[in-house]
C-alpha cells in the first residue's frame, strides 16, 4: 500500500488553512452567528424502504389520481405556445446548426456580420434567428414576457445570466495557469507529491475547449469575483420577480481562484482514497460504497503504524466524535472524522457573507439555487461546498440542489452517499442529474496527461448509470418527504424511463417532488407536453445583452451540430406543425386557441 500517498492525504487535510480564495472572508462561513441557536441532534435514520417522511403507515400515501397521459408525438399540443413566426425561426435555426461549416466558424461570421451590418441591425438579425432562439432577452425585464408565457403553458423557469468574457485561448490559458498554479510549484517548476489530475495543465488550459454547452469563468481578481457575485444576485432578484417557484443556476468557479477548488478536490479524494486502501487490507474491498465499514480496532493499529495517530489519539477521535459506537466506521463517518479533526464545517459554506446572502436572497424571494457541475479536478470541492450549503439551508425544504454528473464512475456512489448524509442528519436532499458537458474534454485529458479516466467509457453506460442514479432517487422519494430531484435530460427514453417509474412508485405530479428540465429553444416537443400534463417542468432560460452572450450562442450552434444530426423528429414535429396551420388557414392564428 502506498503509504506515503496515505500520509499526504491526512497531513494535507490536517494542516488545511482557509485560503484567500473563493472569496476572502473564510471565518465569515458556516460560523454560528451570536444569538444562532445550535442546530437540533438528528433524529435516527430508518432503514432504506421503510416507512419514513410523514407518508403514512408502511410508506403508504394519499389516494391520487392517475398521472395523466403525456403524447410527446403531437406537434400541435407540442408548439401551442409558439407563433408560425417563432416555428420558422426555429425550423432554419436548427437546420442551420447541423450544417458542419457553418457551425465550425460561427463566431468568426457572427464577427464579420457585425463589421458589416454595424451594431444596431447586427443585434436586430440575431434577436431573429440565434439570439432569439437559445436566449430569453438582455435583462430581467426583457425576459419576462417568454417566462410569463411559458408558465401559463405549464412550464417554469432555471434562469442563468449567460454572460461570459470574450477571451481568445491564450488569455484563457494564460488566466487559467495564473490563477491554478501556487507561488511554489511556479517556481519549482511543478510539485512532485501532487496528483497529476489535481494540477493546471497548459494544453488544458483554456478549459472551453472541447466543451459545448456550460459557462466558464476565467480568474482575474477578486473584483471580478465581486461583479460575478452581483451578476447572481441580480438573477436571483429576477428570479423572484418573474414567476413563482423557479430556480437560478449558479457556477462556484466564478466566485473565487480555482486553484482552492483543484487542491481542495485532491484532499478530500485522498482522504477517500485511503478509506478504500485500508477497506481492502481489512478484506472488505468491492462491496457498495455504504455498505463498507472498516473495523475501528484495526484501523487504529493501521493509523499507528503508520505514525499518524496513536491509539490513544485516535481512541479519542472515534469516543470524543460518537464514532465507531458499533465498532465500525463507514465513509460517512470518515468524512465527518476529517470535518471535525480540521473544523472544515467553518471553511466551507462558500467563505464569504455574500455568498450567504445570495442564499439569503434565495430564501427571501422564494428561489431555488442549482449549483452547476463542473470539471473533475474541481468537482469534489464543489460539491463539498454545495454539501456545506445545504447541511445549513435545506433544514425545512429543498432551496439549495446539487449536480450529480453521470457519466462519472462514481455517480452512483455519489447520489447515495449524500442521500443517507441528508437522511442521517434530517435535510431536505436535492438534486439535478446531467449526464454531463465535459465528456471529450475528461477523456483527453485522462489520456494525455496520464491518470485513469473518471468517465465511463461509452455513452451506453453513462445512460445505463443515469437510470441507475435515478431509479435509486425515486425509489427514496416514494418513502421520504425531504428528497426532490430534477430529470436535467433532452433524451425523451428518460424522460418516459421517469414518468414510468413515477407511475410505478406511486409518485404523482402534483406533489412537485420530481422536476424535468431542458434548455431553452431545444426539445419542445418534450417540454411543453410534459407542462400541458401538470408535471413540473422548467426550461433552462438564458439571458444577457446580445454582444457579451455571443460565446454561449457559439456553443450553442456548436452542440445542435451534434445533438440535430441525431434529432430529427424534433425537426420533423415542428415542419409538420407548420404544414398543419397552413393548410388550416390558421397560419396567422394564436396558436392557443
Amino acid at each position: 500500500m502506498a503509504s506515503a500517498a496515505r500520509s499526504l492525504a491526512f497531513r494535507a487535510a490536517s494542516s488545511l488553512r482557509s485560503p484567500r480564495c473563493l472569496r476572502s472572508t473564510a471565518a465569515a462561513a458556516r460560523q454560528e452567528q451570536p444569538g444562532e441557536a445550535a442546530r437540533p441532534p438528528p433524529p435516527s435514520p430508518p432503514e432504506r424502504g421503510s416507512a419514513r417522511g410523514g407518508t403514512g403507515p408502511r410508506g403508504t400515501r394519499r389516494v391520487q389520481p392517475p398521472p395523466p397521459a403525456v403524447q410527446f408525438g403531437d406537434p400541435r399540443e407540442a408548439f401551442r405556445s409558439k407563433s408560425s413566426a417563432e416555428l420558422v425561426r426555429a425550423l432554419v435555426v436548427l437546420r442551420l446548426c447541423a450544417l458542419e461549416p457553418l457551425v465550425a466558424r460561427s463566431r468568426q461570421l457572427m464577427n464579420l456580420s457585425r463589421k458589416l451590418l454595424g451594431q444596431h441591425l447586427f443585434e436586430k438579425l440575431m434577436k431573429m434567428t440565434f439570439y432569439g432562439q437559445f436566449v430569453a432577452g438582455e435583462d430581467q425585464e426583457a425576459i419576462k414576457p417568454l417566462i410569463q408565457r411559458n408558465r401559463a403553458f405549464g412550464v417554469g423557469s432555471v434562469l442563468d445570466y449567460s454572460v461570459e468574457e470574450d477571451l481568445t485561448p491564450e488569455e484563457a490559458e494564460r488566466k487559467e495557469m495564473d490563477s491554478c498554479t501556487s507561488a511554489s510549484e511556479k517556481e519549482t517548476g511543478g510539485a512532485t507529491q501532487r496528483e497529476k489530475q489535481y494540477l493546471a495543465h497548459r494544453g488544458f488550459g483554456d478549459r472551453r475547449d472541447r466543451v459545448i454547452s456550460a459557462r466558464t469563468y476565467f480568474y482575474a481578481d477578486e473584483t471580478k469575483c465581486d461583479q460575478h457575485m452581483e451578476a447572481f444576485l441580480r438573477c436571483i432578484e429576477a428570479s423572484g420577480g418573474s414567476s413563482e417557484d423557479s430556480f437560478s443556476a449558479i457556477k462556484l468557479t466564478a466566485l473565487g481562484r480555482p486553484q482552492f477548488l483543484m487542491q481542495f478536490s485532491e484532499v478530500l479524494m485522498k482522504w477517500r482514497k485511503f478509506f478504500h486502501q485500508m477497506a481492502a487490507e481489512q478484506g472488505k474491498a468491492g462491496l457498495a460504497v455504504m455498505e463498507t465499514r472498516l473495523e475501528v480496532k484495526k484501523l487504529q493499529e493501521t493509523l499507528a503504524n503508520l505514525g499518524i495517530a496513536t491509539k490513544a489519539e485516535s481512541q479519542h477521535w472515534f469516543t470524543g466524535e460518537d464514532l465507531g459506537v458499533s465498532g465500525t466506521v463507514d465513509l460517512l463517518d470518515w468524512n465527518s472524522l476529517i470535518d471535525s479533526r480540521t473544523k472544515l464545517s467553518k471553511l466551507l459554506l462558500i467563505p464569504n457573507m455574500k455568498q450567504n446572502l445570495f442564499t439569503a436572497c434565495a430564501l427571501e424571494l422564494g428561489v431555488r439555487l442549482m449549483v452547476d457541475a463542473e470539471q473533475t479536478y474541481f468537482q469534489p470541492a464543489i460539491s463539498r461546498l454545495t454539501l456545506e450549503m445545504q447541511r445549513k439551508f435545506n433544514m425545512e425544504k429543498a432551496v439549495i440542489f446539487n449536480t450529480f454528473q453521470c457519466y462519472l464512475k462514481e455517480a452512483y456512489d455519489n447520489v447515495t452517499m449524500d442521500v443517507e448524509l441528508s437522511r442521517r442528519e434530517g435535510w431536505h436532499f436535492g438534486a439535478k442529474l446531467v449526464r454531463g458537458a465535459y465528456m471529450e474534454q475528461e477523456h483527453a485529458r485522462a489520456a494525455q496527461i496520464g491518470y485513469e479516466d473518471p468517465l465511463n467509457p461509452t455513452y451506453e453506460e453513462t445512460n445505463e448509470m443515469y437510470q441507475r442514479c435515478l431509479d435509486y432517487v425515486l425509489e427514496e422519494i416514494k418513502y421520504s418527504q425531504k428528497v426532490k430531484v430534477m430529470v436535467a435530460s433532452h433524451n425523451e427514453d428518460t424522460v418516459k424511463f421517469t414518468i414510468r417509474r413515477m407511475a410505478e412508485l406511486g409518485i404523482h405530479p402534483s406533489e412537485n417532488k420530481v422536476y424535468f428540465g431542458q434548455l431553452l429553444g431545444m426539445c419542445d416537443q418534450i417540454t411543453f407536453p410534459l407542462g400541458q400534463a401538470g408535471y413540473p417542468v422548467y426550461k433552462y432560460v438564458p439571458y444577457g445583452p446580445v454582444n457579451e452572450v455571443l460565446p454561449y450562442l457559439s456553443r450553442r450552434a456548436l452542440e445542435n451540430r451534434g445533438f440535430m444530426k441525431r434529432a430529427k423528429r424534433e425537426r420533423e414535429l415542428l415542419w409538420n406543425e407548420f404544414k398543419r396551420r397552413l393548410i388550416t388557414g390558421s397560419l396567422f392564428c394564436n396558436p392557443s386557441h
